[in-house]
């Protein structure tokens, strides 16, 4: 049987509260009654005190009562709220797992970030940052934040704003690199590629020990090669993509093997990159912009040689009685012939001193 999503989240927290509960009974001691022949708890909270209270709402949790729980804790917290309690952290938790079993995930929130923000000293901090992760994920994989009993507001952006937020509120932690490859993946996977490089590179940069580390960095060559959208559109992304490829054949090389991120790669990238400069100088030659046109023909033909597009760039350099590139040249400049300028043949006909209607639109 396939439970419904809200019965799903109730059954995971309240495995979490069971677990929360387990723990706390771990620092429980019990004696042997000896006339009774059973175990009893020693030094069980007396009834009425703010121990009582807090351990009567554990139950309740481990025993999947949720709306118990959270009556208990807001009471409780309605007297005490404005006192200096030293149980006053872990109460907003508990009732933040409260409200989250009982499917209002968003107001547990506000008892989450009053303990981010009020209470980063106590021992429920991180705990509690892990439950703002386990509720961004939820939004990120398309649970809709609930208004009027009915879900269908898109709570994305409270997700990515709650993984930001753990980032910055533990940093280096194992949360945050958590935090920080979830939000990377999400931006992957609704092809938000921009965002998706730039998070992978942040985490690569941040977590470089990471055992993620050949996950973040093919997802970051997949988006950056993903980004380029054909030869009139800016190639940067291949260039960047190119040199991850290196880097993850050094690091990674049966893996790279593996998923043909080789030389084969590389070669489908220059014929790409070279595919748009080559777009490039012929608009350059369509705007009569001869000095743009030989330069960027020039340099395809020299960081691309080999690619069909270089060809196709050689043959409009002769064929207008262009220089070809210098092969020999020690630096850049002198290959593109920018140290010794040469006489340039003119590409059209002297343009008249008056401007025609056809520049004029241009």
């Amino acid at each position: 049987m396939i439970l419904p999503f809200r019965s799903l989240v109730a059954v995971s927290w309240g495995v979490v509260a069971l677990v929360l509960f387990a723990a706390h009974a771990q620092q429980t001691t019990f004696e042997l009654d000896a006339d009774a022949g059973v175990w009893v708890e020693a030094d069980a909270p007396e009834p009425g005190t703010d121990a009582w209270t807090i351990a009567q709402a554990r139950r309740a949790l481990a025993a999947d009562d949720a709306s118990k729980a959270d009556k208990i804790l807001s009471d409780w917290l309605q007297i005490n709220e404005r006192t200096d309690s030293p149980w006053l952290a872990e109460a907003y938790m508990l009732r933040g797992d409260a409200r989250v079993a009982r499917g209002r995930e968003y107001k547990a929130l506000y008892d989450y970030e009053t303990i981010a923000k009020d209470f980063t000293g106590s021992e429920v901090f991180l705990p509690t940052l892990e439950r703002e992760l386990r509720v961004g994920r939820m939004y990120l994989n398309g649970l809709k934040r609930k208004f009027l009993w009915f879900r269908f507001e898109d709570a994305s952006p409270i997700g990515i704003e709650l993984l930001m937020r753990i980032q910055e509120r533990a940093p280096g932690s194992q949360l945050a690199e958590r935090a920080a490859i979830e939000l990377a993946d999400y931006f992957y996977r609704v092809r938000n590629l921009e965002l998706a490089a730039e998070m992978y590179s942040i985490f690569l940069v941040n977590y470089p020990r990471s055992d993620l580390r050949s996950h973040a960095m093919l997802r970051q060559i997949y988006a950056n090669v993903a980004r380029f959208k054909g030869p009139k559109y800016d190639a940067s992304s291949l260039v960047e993509a190119r040199a991850l490829i290196y880097q993850f054949g050094s690091e990674y090389p049966e893996q790279a093997e593996r998923l043909g991120i080789t030389d084969a790669l590389v070669a489908r990238l220059d014929e790409s990159a070279a595919a748009q400069m080559l777009a490039t100088a012929e608009w350059y030659i369509r705007r009569k912009d001869r000095v743009s046109a030989r330069f960027t023909l020039r340099r395809l033909v020299i960081r691309h040689d080999g690619t069909v597009a270089a060809a196709r760039g050689r043959e409009i350099l002769e064929d207008r009685g262009w220089a070809l590139p210098t092969t020999n040249a020690q630096t850049l400049p002198e290959a593109l012939g920018e140290i010794i300028p040469e006489e340039e043949p003119a590409l059209v006909p002297e343009a008249p001193t008056e401007p025609t209607e056809e520049s004029s639109e241009s």
